[in-house]
């Protein structure tokens, strides 16, 4: 069984029918569907045909509109591209999910996903594209997925305990809020005691700490150190080469028979000697005079130089130095890495240094903590008691309803732990163990449910959680695949009036082969597989009376359509038409 719902609060309103459904879905080259939009109604939404029609790939196309992932199987062979798309009433957790991604909420939601063959994937909201990622929380408000497959899920404790949580919410979500408040802070507290640790750990780490901070401030690298020491150990490496080349510089530049100042002297005088007769001529003689002095400056830079050079560099410290920064660096990081150490290292040193009082204030405040927290947890405990008795009696009626009186259910709570013993039991939930205990059979022993409870067993069990659950929340519609798996007969008829009842205040969608079922329905579609020009297609026909008639008729299991067999669904139509309208008044 699979379920698909959708999300929204309900509004108050003196109608017993919520007008949130999923309105319609258009199909583009899926699988085996060509083209084909389906609208669909109020109440129960019924979807029939032979095995292997294509019923599933109506729920496929809808796994692909809540953020499913692409499989490039999916796309109609021969096809190049195609597309999905769901128009669906504006909910408010929609509403919200649509304005967190900055997008504006419109109603109706129109929620396209188009693909390809080379596995190109767009999705649009709206009209507006989004990402997969962004697409799940908007679904996530409007449609929920629970499929045959997903039995496996409820055999975990933690999702029974989920669901049993769900339904008591409105009695227990006080003291979950309190109790979430409580086990943030004891969280926060453990951290910190953590941190502090024993007294043992508190002087070894204290001794550490200390010799660290030493080695680095004994150190005191300066910032841009190495880089300088760096540039100093390859001048010490290259000093005859650079001392030759400043040398014969200053040489070409000022001394020797033919030098730049003497050439540019030269110049300034000719062009002074005719500067009365032009003003150019005196502005370039200017100019040279202008170069002599920046000459002068620039032989002085390389004088300073030469003398530098001559100082003698001490290359065995510079990379004794070098080593010390390399090590410091290995151990710290760079220079920021190794200053922001530092730092920290010292307030944990001074934390460590002071910590003998706070630690013994932390423990106090953790075991005032724990008894807040197991106080908090044994009031949830009774009260989740008390409605495990409500949830039993509800679930057992509406399993008797679906053909299973004989079964008896239980929610089996653990004891709790004692006080001294509860620390390790410390959760945002609460200390309570509990499971779901079933047994189909009068007589026989309440067992943990997973291991007795049969497929159509488990069937009838979800359809009544759902219906239970979805009386509560804010389910406005529901899509079920496979409900009718491992029943017949008068269960299958119950099935049909749980589904019909559901269907009074939900949208029911429901994949089945029981003519019960689709006898209920206030809207049915037809799914049949035909070959088409060599082609094999998916067809699907909106099906009025007369055709759900004989559809009835055919899963009834007829050799043919006689008019016996249309009787007898007529029959069973009408016997359902009146069932709905007693139970709508």
């Amino acid at each position: 069984m699979r379920l698909v719902r959708t999300q929204r609060k309900r509004q108050k309103s003196s109608e017993k029918y919520l007008a949130d459904m999923l309105r319609s879905l258009t199909i583009k080259n899926l699988v085996l569907i060509g083209d084909a939009r389906l609208e669909f109604s109020q109440g129960l939404n019924v979807l029939s045909g032979e095995t292997g029609a294509g019923k599933s790939i109506i729920v496929d196309a809808i796994m692909l509109l809540i953020g499913e992932k692409y499989d490039k199987s999916l796309l109609r062979y021969g096809e190049d591209s195609g597309y999905v798309e769901g128009v669906f009433d504006l909910t408010e957790k929609a509403c919200n999910a649509i304005e967190d991604i900055g997008l504006e909420a419109e109603d109706p939601i129109i929620v396209t996903r188009r693909f390809s063959s080379v596995g190109k994937n767009e999705v649009r909201v709206n009209g507006r594209n989004v990402s997969l990622s962004m697409l799940r929380p908007i679904a996530a408000a409007l449609i929920d997925v629970y499929g045959q497959h997903d039995y496996l899920s409820i055999a975990k404790i933690s999702e029974q305990q989920r669901i049993f949580d769900y339904y008591a919410r409105h009695n227990i979500q006080k003291l979950l809020q309190e109790l979430s408040e409580s086990v943030k802070k004891f969280k926060i507290v453990v951290k910190e005691l953590d941190d502090i640790g024993d007294a043992g750990s508190r002087e070894r780490e204290i001794d550490i700490l200390a010799y660290q901070i030493e080695e680095i401030e004994k150190a005191d690298v300066k910032d841009g150190e190495e880089q300088e020491l760096g540039e100093k150990r390859k001048m010490a490496a290259a000093a005859e080469k650079i001392s030759s080349a400043l040398s014969e510089s200053i040489n070409s530049l000022e001394e020797g028979e033919e030098n730049a100042a003497t050439f540019l002297s030269e110049a300034c005088d000719n062009l002074d000697s005719i500067g009365l007769y032009n003003k150019e001529y005196r502005d370039l003689a200017a100019r040279i005079d202008a170069l002599n002095d920046e000459l002068s400056d620039i032989c002085d830079g390389i004088r300073d130089c030469i003398d530098e050079c001559q100082e003698p560099i001490d290359t065995d410290a510079i990379e004794y130095r070098l080593d010390v920064i390399k090590n410091l660096r290995k151990k710290y990081g760079d220079y920021a890495s190794m200053r922001k150490f530092l730092d920290e290292a010292s307030d944990r040193l001074f934390k460590l240094k002071n910590a003998d009082k706070n630690y013994t204030e932390l423990l106090i405040r953790k075991e005032r903590l724990l008894d807040e927290i197991y106080l908090l947890s044994v009031k949830l405990s009774r009260e989740r008691r008390v409605e495990a008795e409500k949830f039993r009696n509800e679930v057992l009626a509406s399993l008797g309803e679906l053909g299973m009186a004989s079964a008896d259910f239980s929610v089996h709570f653990a004891a709790l732990p004692e006080r001294d013993a509860c620390e390790k039991f410390v959760s945002e939930k609460g200390m309570d163990s509990f499971e779901f205990y079933f047994s189909a059979n009068a007589g026989q022993p309440l067992q943990p449910m997973i291991k007795v409870i049969s497929g159509g067993e488990m069937s009838r069990f979800m359809l009544a959680l759902k219906a239970i659950n979805g009386e509560q929340g804010d389910i406005p519609t529901m899509i079920f695949d496979e409900i009718d798996t491992g029943i017949s007969g008068s269960v299958g008829r119950a099935v049909a009036k749980k589904l019909a009842q559901i269907s009074l205040s939900h949208q029911v969608m429901c994949v089945t082969h029981l003519p019960q079922i689709a006898a209920m329905a206030s809207s049915q579609f037809f799914i049949e597989k035909k070959v088409i020009d060599g082609s094999t297609v998916t067809l699907i026909d909106n099906l009025q009376r007369e055709g759900m008639v004989k559809e009835i008729a055919r899963l009834s299991g007829s050799l043919g359509v006689s008019e016996n067999a249309l009787a007898a669904a007529d029959e069973l139509k009408r016997w359902c038409e009146d069932y709905v309208k007693e139970i709508s008044h």
